[in-house]
């Protein structure tokens, strides 16, 4: 009788895990609904997991019990039914508060932005900065500064008005101030806290976010100040194309013609104009997140036009909550003011020490006749050519 027992109690031992297998493959409506063993391996696996079963998994306020029964304060609905409701932002929820993300009490849609902010943005924003850094330097190594190659003829030409320099530092200042600042905001809690600490980081980064938020203003005056001016100089023309054949002088010997501006002076300027606009309009979307909404909209039309199937993507998330709107507006503000920093990067080398002459452009507003005529031959001809009219007007 005991060998029986035994051999009965082997056989289910054995049997138990084909048991709990077929289980944990049975339908959800077979489990009560609950999660099953794939769900949680999915989700170990971050695969996508249908959570349906959740979202409608909220209660039946129809069905809620007496006020004198166990669940009738709860009006029909348990503990874990009304944090899931809250949860999917299905609950009806009502708050003294006014505001359209008052009523968001869980937002579970930020991890991915926490996780590529921490990662991703960090280590190629980094590697973008100190990557082109070290290629102005080798440029500087091989190529050397850019000199003036013909005689100086001691006489200078007007090149910018003070409106012009005005608007331009005033431009360079407050792009500096911004780039720093949101350095430190970005790269402040990787960086920062663990030389300085928490205590000391709070001080700075709320200084640094009070400076950021008010010379953006600064930043968008003149941004318009320099498109007024300098828009007409910088619309393209067939001269860039032969400038650009020569790599500015770099290929084929000599200084290419150009007017006011040359080909590349021009990829700056659209550069700056383009990526600052996009810069300026997320940290407006940021400064007021419920009254510009960037890519709330901007998702709906593409979903609505269908542009994400045109590749074979899934559509894109909508409509987005005010956090995820931030989300996605400050992502789009970093990544977009990397570039121009980069970008700007390149402009400094050249207006400084990669080139003989160029900062006196900005500098005083007079240039050496002869760097005008190497770099910018057709407009140094426009102009005398202007002052000798008026001369024979005179």
């Amino acid at each position: 009788m005991l060998r029986f027992l035994a051999a009965i109690m082997l056989v289910c031992t054995l049997l138990s895990p084909a048991v709990a297998q077929e289980t944990a493959a049975e339908p959800r409506a077979e489990t009560g609904g609950a999660q099953t063993l794939d769900d949680i391996m999915r989700r170990q696996a971050e695969q996508n997991v249908d959570d349906e079963f959740r979202r409608s998994a909220t209660g039946d306020p129809a069905a809620a019990a007496p006020t004198t029964a166990p669940l009738g304060t709860l009006g029909g609905q348990s503990d874990p039914e009304l944090w899931r409701a809250l949860r999917y932002d299905t609950a009806d929820v009502t708050t003294q508060t006014r505001g359209p993300a008052a009523t968001t009490l869980i937002q579970d849609g930020g991890m991915w932005w926490l996780e590529f902010r921490e990662g991703p943005l960090l280590i190629y924003g980094a590697a973008l900065l100190a990557g082109t850094i070290a290629l102005l330097a080798l440029f500087y190594l091989i190529r050397g500064r850019i000199r003036i190659d013909g005689e100086k003829t001691g006489r200078t030409i007007t090149r910018f008005s003070g409106v012009e320099r005005f608007g331009h530092w005033l431009l360079a200042s407050s792009f500096l101030i911004l780039g720093v600042t949101g350095l430190v905001s970005l790269f402040g809690r990787k960086v920062l806290i663990p030389v300085f600490g928490h205590e000391a980081f709070s001080i700075l980064a709320i200084g640094t976010k009070w400076i950021h938020n008010n010379i953006s203003w600064a930043f968008i005056v003149a941004l318009v100040i320099i498109f007024i001016f300098w828009v007409m100089h910088n619309l393209p023309d067939r001269t860039d194309l032969n400038w650009l054949a020569k790599g500015g002088g770099i290929f084929g010997g000599g200084h290419p013609p150009a007017k006011k501006f040359n080909a590349g002076q021009k990829l700056i300027f659209w550069s700056v104009i383009v990526l600052g606009t996009s810069i300026s309009v997320s940290g407006l979307s940021l400064l007021f997140p419920f009254e510009i909404n960037l890519f709330n909209a901007t998702f709906g039309h593409l979903n609505d036009w269908g542009v994400t199937g045109w590749v074979g993507l899934d559509p894109l998330p909508y409509p987005l909550t005010p956090q995820e709107e931030m989300q996605y507006a400050q992502l789009w503000h970093a990544i977009v003011s990397l570039v121009l920093t980069a970008i700007i990067f390149a402009h400094i080398y050249l207006g400084s020490v990669g080139m003989e002459g160029a900062f006196d452009a900005m500098g005083t507003g007079e240039v050496e006749e002869q760097w005008a005529r190497e770099h910018h031959s057709i407009w140094v001809d426009e102009m005398q050519g202007h002052e000798l009219r008026q001369g024979k007007e005179a």
